[in-house]
């Protein structure tokens, strides 16, 4: 009998997913001053830089620490810490972090950010933040924001950690807000940013 290879016809993704990120909130002693307002890139990239090395966020002096360290560098590096893009929060990411299996991806879909979820890596995606809707947001929300998702539930909702408020650990926010709210700072005018996780 001649053996055939059979070719599988699709990725089957895991019915849920919650990967084990930390969390921090971008104001960790609840002081939500500058630079504290800005830190939610900041805080992004330590709650995925964490989880990819496998280290826990040991508490609020221990992350208020790591927020300032990104913040030095990225005062050193690009000359600002506010408002940085997706490309510059993975420059942080690869230089700041050496970690170099990062990238950015234009035009991402719901399959896209699972698929990367199923095989185990973190998204952090930046958004026009008002179009996120987070109740726990202060009115009227961030302009820009950046937040980590972390997983997706049985229904199809994203599961997030969200550093922009302290309930923001395992935050649910549904594919569509999501999927809308994505937008890079371009300049300023956020809701017309690009696409890009």
């Amino acid at each position: 009998p001649v053996k055939t290879s059979v070719k599988p016809t699709a990725y089957i993704l895991p019915a849920e997913i919650n990967l084990a990120v930390p969390f921090t909130v971008q104001a960790p002693h609840a002081n939500w001053d500058d630079p504290y307002g800005e830190f939610c890139e900041e805080a992004s990239v330590l709650m995925a830089v964490s989880y990819v090395k496998g280290l826990t966020i040991s508490g609020a002096d221990f992350a208020d620490e790591r927020l300032l360290a990104i913040k030095s560098f990225e005062e050193q590096r690009f000359g600002y810490y506010k408002d940085t893009t997706a490309e510059e929060t993975a420059i942080i990411i690869r230089e700041f972090y050496k970690i170099d299996n990062v990238k950015t991806v234009s035009n991402p879909t719901v399959d896209d950010i699972k698929t990367a979820l199923a095989d185990k890596k973190v998204v952090i995606i930046p958004a026009a933040g008002r179009m996120l809707g987070n109740p726990y947001f202060q009115t009227p929300g961030p302009l820009y924001h950046m937040l980590v998702i972390k997983g997706y539930t049985k229904e199809g909702n994203f599961i997030t950690n969200d550093p922009g408020t302290k309930r923001g650990a395992d935050f649910i926010y549904s594919p569509e807000t999501i999927m809308n709210a994505i937008h890079d700072w371009n300049g300023g005018d956020v809701d017309n940013g690009k696409k890009v996780i």
